[in-house]
């Protein structure tokens, strides 16, 4: 009995042994155990495995640097004058007519202009709005108003368009600077619409200064302001501004073959816009005097006087431009140079200095005809004063 009993006892241990034995491999093993027991049955695979997982971790490992930016002192300028100025770009558009603007919700614009008062008058170029009365003037926002082509100034390409904005939009206002104070080498920028990408600015510097450029009829533009800053289609009519966010000049221009920039680009002398404003807001038109004369920088000091028109106002004075000599120099040629030793230099209008251009022509303009100004020239190594009748009319 008791080997009986013995016996069953045995029987009963080396079945539950037997049933844990067969358990085991059914038991969950750790990870890294599971991992490593399949990388000893596959070896090929777990390296693939290992090298994916790295180029997982290299992917993500980018670096983000949250640094602040230090701006440059030409970066902080650059900001701020777009931020001061941008929104006082337009863009314009001519229509046909009132109706027009009302019916044509897809015109393109073809020009900028400068919000210059918070009655809604912009600045721009004559050929902007040319043989057109009415325009659609689109501002930042993307909103667009009705214009009113006030007048024009064929002569120095500059027009003055009116709008009515709602008395709750506050218009952003560009101030105007002193044109007459820029050098050669002066920082400046060009805000504008080219090819339609609205408020797009442009960086530069003054080239150079006194420059004359054609215009409609044959006629000349002098004193204007180049620039190296890029001007393309679209941007005439936009500011170009000073380092202090100031318009100095109206770009007009650019000296192409292909119809892009190519640096070198115009602007005209905010100056002389701010003598024909106040006729065109007056008269719908200007009244120009002028002195007949053109002339250059004679160095440090005063205007030299190349040229005098005939008939005009400093010719009927007796002012003296330079001469032309012609030299035989034999085998049938002659050789023709102008002779600057006879031309008279001008000093002075008014007993104001005159140094530039564009500081002459502005004061020039900023008289009404039949006034009389009086000039003081240098003549023969001699100081002379030489009173000159202002002749003028009507500006087509």
């Amino acid at each position: 009995m008791k080997n009986s009993l013995a016996k069953n006892k045995l029987a009963l241990s080396l079945s539950l042994l037997s049933i844990f034995v067969l358990a085991l491999p059914t038991l969950a093993l750790p990870k890294s155990t599971a991992a490593q027991a399949a990388a000893a049955k596959s070896p090929t695979k777990a390296k693939i495995t290992a090298v994916v997982a790295k180029e997982k971790i290299k992917e993500k490992s980018f670096v983000n640097d949250q640094r602040q930016a230090i701006l440059s002192n030409d970066e902080a300028i650059n900001i701020a004058v777009y931020k001061s100025a941008n929104r006082g770009v337009v863009n314009i558009a001519p229509v046909a007519s009132a109706e027009d603007y009302i019916l044509n919700h897809t015109a393109e614009g073809c020009g900028s202009g400068v919000i210059i008062s918070r009655d809604g008058s912009i600045l721009t170029n004559y050929h902007v709005v040319e043989n057109s009365e009415h325009v659609r003037v689109t501002l930042w926002d993307g909103s667009s108003y009705h214009g009113v082509v006030v007048g024009v100034d064929k002569q120095t390409d500059l027009a003055l368009v009116k709008i009515k904005p709602p008395e709750t939009l506050k218009l952003t206002i560009i101030p105007l600077g002193d044109s007459s104070q820029l050098e050669v080498g002066r920082h400046v920028f060009a805000i504008g619409n080219p090819f339609g990408l609205d408020r797009t600015m442009t960086v530069g510097i003054v080239s150079s200064l006194g420059r004359t450029i054609p215009v409609a009829k044959g006629r000349l533009i002098k004193g204007i302001i180049q620039t190296d800053a890029a001007i393309n289609p679209g941007n005439s009519g936009g500011p170009l501004l000073d380092s202090l966010g100031r318009v100095v000049g109206i770009t007009t221009a650019i000296y192409t073959n292909n119809g892009l920039s190519s640096g070198v680009g115009f602007a005209i002398p905010i100056n002389i816009a701010k003598n024909v404003i106040p006729q065109i807001l007056d008269y719908h038109r200007v009244l120009r005097p002028e002195l007949g004369v053109e002339v250059t920088p004679a160095g440090e000091v005063g205007l030299r006087v190349l040229k005098v028109a005939k008939g005009s106002p400093a010719d009927k004075a007796g002012l003296s431009g330079a001469k032309i000599v012609v030299y035989d120099i034999g085998a049938g040629l002659v050789l023709q140079k102008p002779d600057l030793s006879v031309a008279d230099i001008i000093l002075e209008a008014d007993g104001v200095a005159t140094n530039t251009v564009d500081g002459l022509m502005s004061y020039i303009e900023s008289k009404k005809p039949n006034q009389v100004v009086t000039l003081t020239v240098i003549r023969s190594g001699r100081a002379v004063k030489i009173p000159v009748k202002l002749i003028g009319g009507v500006s087509d």
